[in-house]
């Protein structure tokens, strides 16, 4: 007798038709069941339990023991397309293994890749991203979503999700912190990063960021299905960053009721609430609320629950067999994974500066120093390493080593004695007959960590001990809430107080003698921290009896600046930093070696060589060596702009890079090193510059000869710029590039194809993309500011007309002093003065026959809006409106005669109050 198999598990039959088969046979509270992260099983239908979220950034994360690649910014350095990809199939072959032997533990909904555009290198996430070029980050993004999908046609081998949407590049405040997005900066620098994954298919879900966008929770964004599931080719799942549900009505406070926001929710887009861990009745009793008083449909639910299938039946559950079914742990940190780890670490290095020291030549004895030198970090997001090559493992396998860590080693007395570490690990106590000795690590902003010599392992704060006591039983500063680190402040007599970063808390010594937190900083241990090994002098040593002296340097990924704490500043660790001057001056053949999630900068200005790369993963020792001995070429190119200081940027929560003059795009310094920077073992030189326009196709064409004596590897960049605008271009803008590697003397023509539809800036003046006519410039080189060939070429497009009739508020040209709002909350952007005197600015706006015009405007306390001709302070006042007091999202119709007000002019409206919120002004039919 034939089973009869019901149509959704019938791979012969089309997709949507089985999505809908399911979604019949559910009942609505099972079909509710399925909107959260962990998915609750339909026992009667054979549905298995289901949970969104694994962690997979560069490597398989917090599962145990698995393959550790180079951190997200590092594999990008490598501007490789097909390494990222299959660096993406490792990491899902090692998923799919840790899944089939636990599904309940490694779900196939992959939480990778982060595609926020790096622009701000103080973001505490910075090493999670990509580039600061939205295009350049696309690219990359796409290759290893690419290889986390699988290439099986029809059938995901895993489900890949973008983080995090949008205009997400702070940890101050995350979650009540709103973005401002004008919409040139919105279409043209943030979504661009999440459209090229999801339109190739490569991306199957987003995940919404934190924070709120132009006063809206993003988890709210009427982006989500505006763009976001208008571009996909498929269903698009959409799942919450953790707890951000809550968030709605506690931080954020954007709904009194959690049936109300969670309504809001999966009416805007969402499908799945990451709330409360795998405790799921809470959040599904609020659903279910929401439901009964009417806030959310049943076709609501459906629309949400049809994304979540749609993923689960392309990752072939409800099939008889996939084509990864026979994967398992034998592919986990396999010898293949662990060359491609090496591979990928070698091709991320950054050659920043080079004086002709490197490659290393004729050299017996290198001396290695640096807190970072014989050790490798993880981050948040990293595998448990397997096993660590570290630089000074990897140099010991060339050549004779000698090591120095380079910390200084200090003791601790407080009022009732000298601080000594117990041997087993447990308080630290003052009062005893002699010191105990302790390393001090300096992580840069302020934040040091102390490591006992008699343990050899880290002081942190257990608050299970003695109320918070200080005790010495860790390998270093780790967790999610690290414990391990302390800022010193000034006390009386040359003495200091510590101060535990996590908590606030001070350290106090009670009459115990045990040092354990106070809260009061009048309690806190007056210490005399005396230096009795100073590490700059021991490097100085070790440094001088070398051939060359390899300084490792950087930061820990998980202090001063991490998910949840920004930096405020670029500044190499002062404490390494001096031991960089030390070691220059005792060998003038030094190099430094960065290892960091993100640009750093450093006071000594005469190194013969600096090697920049992020946090390298298991092999990053080996493929250093490589590097250094000129087994390879480095071949990285950065991907973000090296300020020469923080003070180059601006404010950290300012995100119009366009009127901030920030990143590579429109910056107008001269930055430490410039995007796209990266230099060779050889040199190359570039000629023949040839460019057409045919069809709708800018097409151009160099040639590229290598014209050293060994063999290397360039990175030909494409930029352009357009000459002549109505708008601020930027300055130069990433179009395309080619990698290519060539032997001594060889040439190579490369070529980019670009739709001239591409060069079309986002106009504001009528919502959408156009190419003007304008000459542009084609320029070809190395980086963004070593452009080597340049070409004029001229384009067909639009001129942009003068405006009339009815400007949304937001649509303005330029503006001071305003933040940008929800103008609903369900939809629409509308702008606030933020002071008295604030202004919008609308360029051409044709007036012929306008006699009056129409504000919707409002203010909790009432105000006044002008509109001046020419100039905000001086300009002829053609219109005045007093805008009546209204609820946050009231708006009243304000009418007022325009006087000598025909032709074209540029209209400055201004807010003479705070607080008053303008929507559009209406200049009539006849304008």
């Amino acid at each position: 007798m034939t089973m009869h198999v019901p149509p959704f598990r019938d791979p012969e039959v089309p997709l949507r038709d089985r999505i809908d088969d399911l979604l019949h046979r559910l009942t609505l509270d099972e079909k509710v069941g399925l909107l959260h992260q962990y998915q609750a099983p339909v026992e009667r239908l054979g549905l298995g339990a289901f949970r969104t979220g694994t962690e997979a950034l560069h490597g398989l994360a917090w599962l145990g023991p698995a393959t550790v690649f180079p951190q997200a910014i590092g594999l990008a350095s490598t501007w490789d397309r097909d390494l990222l990809r299959r660096v993406g199939e490792a990491t899902s072959d090692e998923v799919l293994a840790f899944h089939h032997k636990d599904p309940a533990g490694a779900g196939l909904n992959v939480w990778a890749p982060v595609v926020n555009p790096l622009r701000d290198p103080r973001w505490g996430r910075n090493e999670e991203g990509y580039s600061e070029d939205p295009w350049l980050t696309s690219v990359m993004a796409t290759a290893y979503a690419l290889g986390l999908r699988g290439s099986a046609p029809g059938m995901l081998k895993t489900a890949p999700t973008l983080k995090h949407f949008l205009a997400y590049n702070n940890e101050t405040e995350r979650c009540t912190t709103s973005s401002n997005l004008p919409p040139r900066v919105l279409h043209e620098y943030e979504l661009p990063a999440f459209r090229g994954p999801i339109e190739a298919g490569a991306a199957v879900a987003v995940m919404p960021s934190y924070n709120l966008v132009n006063g809206r929770p993003a988890h709210l964004s009427p982006l989500i299905g505006q763009a976001l599931r208008a571009w996909a080719p498929d269903d698009l799942l959409v799942v919450s960053d953790a707890y951000a549900p809550g968030n709605l009505t506690a931080l954020q406070g954007y709904h009194d009721t959690l049936p109300e926001a969670y309504a809001h929710a999966v009416k805007a887009g969402l499908d799945s609430f990451t709330q409360d861990d795998d405790r799921s009745e809470a959040t599904l009793g609020h659903l279910r609320d929401a439901l009964a008083q009417g806030l959310l449909s049943e076709e609501d639910v459906d629309s949400a629950v049809r994304h979540a299938l749609s993923i689960r039946f392309r990752l072939g559950e409800f099939d008889p067999a996939t084509p990864y079914d026979d994967i398992n742990d034998n592919v986990v940190n396999c010898p293949e994974h662990q060359a491609l780890a090496r591979e990928a670490a070698r091709r991320s290095f950054v050659l920043l500066e080079n004086d002709g020291l490197l490659p290393l030549r004729d050299v017996r004895r290198v001396a290695v120093i640096g807190q970072l030198g014989d050790a490798l970090m993880e981050d948040w997001y990293s595998g448990t390493l397997p096993y660590a090559v570290t630089a000074r493992a990897g140099l010991a396998e060339r050549c004779e080593t000698v090591f120095c860590e380079a910390v200084d080693r200090v003791t601790l007395t407080a009022e009732a004695g000298p601080v000594t570490a117990d041997p087993a690990g447990g308080p630290l106590r003052a009062g005893a007959a002699e010191p105990g000795l302790f390393d001090l690590f300096d992580w840069g902003g302020g934040a040091y960590a102390l490591r006992s010599v008699t343990t050899g392992r880290f002081v942190s704060v257990d608050p299970a001990v003695d109320g918070g006591a200080l005790v010495n039983d860790q390998p270093g500063p780790n967790g999610w809430e690290v414990r391990q680190t302390f800022r010193t402040e000034e006390r009386p007599r040359g003495t200091l107080a510590l101060r535990h970063i996590s908590t606030g808390c001070y350290v106090g010594a009670g009459e115990d003698g045990v040092l354990r937190l106070v809260d009061d900083a009048d309690q806190a241990a007056w210490l005399a921290m005396e230096v009795v090994g100073s590490g700059t002098d021991a490097a100085a040593r070790v440094a001088a009896g070398a051939d060359v002296a390899i300084v490792v340097v950087g930061d820990h990924p998980l202090v001063n600046g991490r998910e949840t704490e920004d930096r405020m500043t670029l500044a190499l660790a002062p404490g390494q930093d001096a031991v960089v001057r030390a070691v220059r001056k005792a060998n003038p053949r030094t190099v430094m070696v960065i290892s960091s999630g993100y640009p750093l900068t450093w006071t000594e200005g005469e190194l013969p060589a600096v090697l920049w790369s992020a946090h390298g993963g298991q092999e990053y020792g080996h493929a250093l060596a490589e590097v250094l001995f000129g087994d390879a070429d480095p071949e990285g190119r950065l991907t973000q702009t090296w300020y020469r200081s923080e003070q180059e940027l601006p404010d950290l929560l300012d995100y119009d890079i366009i009127a901030s003059d920030a990143t590579y795009q429109y910056f107008r310094g001269v930055p430490l090193h410039p995007f796209g920077h990266g230099l060779s073992y050889t040199t190359f030189e570039y000629a023949d510059l040839r460019v057409r326009i045919a069809d709708g196709v800018l097409a151009a064409w160099a040639t590229v000869t290598n014209t050293g004596s060994r063999p290397g590897v360039e990175v030909v960049q494409f930029y352009t710029h357009q000459q002549r605008s109505r708008v601020k271009q930027p300055l130069r803008r990433l179009r395309g590039f080619e990698k290519v590697r060539l032997e001594p003397g060889e040439s190579r023509a490369v070529e980019l194809r670009l739709p001239v539809s591409e060069l079309a800036f986002w106009d504001v003046t009528r919502s959408r993309f156009v190419v003007e006519s304008a000459p542009h410039q084609l320029m070809v080189g190395r980086s963004a500011t070593d452009l080597r060939l340049s070409a004029r070429f001229e384009v067909e497009g639009e001129t942009v007309p003068p405006r009339s009739g009815t400007l949304r508020a937001a649509d303005h040209d330029e503006y001071d002093a305003i933040t940008f709002v929800d103008e609903t909350r369900v939809d629409g952007d509308a702008v606030r003065s933020d002071v008295e005197g604030a202004w919008i600015l609308f360029r051409q706006v044709d007036l012929t026959g306008a006699a009056t015009c129409v504000a919707e405007a409002g203010s909790t306390e009432g105000g006044m809006i002008t509109i001046r001709r020419g100039d905000p302070l001086y300009g002829q006042a053609l219109a005045t409106f007093p805008v009546p007091r209204t609820d946050r999202y009231g708006y009243h119709s304000v009418t007022a005669s325009l006087s000598g007000a025909e032709g074209v002019h540029d209209l400055y409206v201004v807010f003479e109050n705070e607080g008053v919120t303008l929507a559009r002004i209406d200049f009539g039919a006849g304008a």
